[in-house]
């Protein structure tokens, strides 16, 4: 377990989604500093090549690591974790938190055994989910659903531009299984950017599921490594964007919610 003194936590996403991952980490570790550091100038992550991705991730990582010295980095990006989350550990010396999809607690959840994840098209793609669910389905059949515009549809909301309902209802159909009188029960957001539209998706489902959100238990990992809260809650914490960008009116009343304040650029 690292120090008991008020750490400093680095939050790293391709954009906004990981802000559902740092919310339940300012919970667990109210007193922290935090940076929650978005790689915007590159999102979405999907479309970029596995090698280029790899070395983006791990220069920005770098940088970032170099300027604010933290105890902690959570990477709250499931297409990074999966692709570079191991160079990252043999890289740096810093302890790292990863968001990988959560298969495990999925299929032990199920009770028609019939599961789907929701992830990124990258996501689903990776042969690390395909072990997962070698290692974890337990018996349950577990349905991969890639989508191209749902993390997309997330960043746009916190900006203020909702997409169409029936949008967003097309984008999670897959998910929906039904097979010999069992219907899909559970479904993974593998994505950290889903959770920011959680009450659509329950809205607009065709029948109720357990939707399993991974930030809970990415917190209680950093607890477990970094210790319990040791004094008072600290102040809001600081966003950079690689782009340099500002937040617009409506973007910076959105991150006040969870709270955060913006800041020009990375460095």
């Amino acid at each position: 377990m690292l120090s008991p003194r008020a750490p400093t936590i680095l939050v790293f996403d391709s954009g906004l989604g990981g802000l559902t991952v740092f919310r339940e980490i300012a919970k667990a570790r109210p007193d922290a500093r935090y940076v929650y550091l978005a790689d915007d100038a590159r999102f979405p992550y999907g479309r970029i090549p596995e090698a280029e991705l790899t070395a983006r991730v791990l220069a920005v990582i770098g940088d970032a690591i170099a300027a604010h010295r933290p105890e902690l980095v959570v990477i709250a990006c499931n297409t990074a974790s999966t692709l570079a989350l191991a160079q990252l550990r043999a890289t740096f010396a810093v302890p790292f938190v990863g968001t990988v999809p959560a298969i495990k607690p999925a299929c032990a959840g199920s009770r028609s055994k019939l599961v789907s994840v929701l992830g990124t098209e990258a996501t689903v793609a990776r042969e690390y989910t395909r072990k997962l669910i070698q290692e974890f389905a337990q018996g349950c059949a577990v349905h991969l659903v890639g989508s191209a515009r749902l993390a997309a549809f997330a960043e746009a909301e916190l900006n203020g531009a909702s997409a169409d309902d029936a949008e967003i209802a097309a984008e999670i159909a897959p998910c929906f299984v039904a097979v010999e009188g069992r219907r899909t029960d559970t479904v993974a957001l593998a994505c950290t950017h889903y959770p920011l539209l959680a009450a659509r998706l329950a809205r607009l489902a065709p029948w109720p599921v357990q939707w399993i959100d991974p930030a809970p238990a990415i917190a209680r990992r950093v607890v477990d490594l970094i210790g319990p809260a040791a004094g008072p809650a600290n102040g809001p914490a600081t966003l950079l964007f690689t782009s340099g960008r500002m937040p617009s009116p409506t973007l910076s009343a959105a991150l006040s919610e969870f709270g955060v304040h913006g800041s020009a650029a990375a460095k």
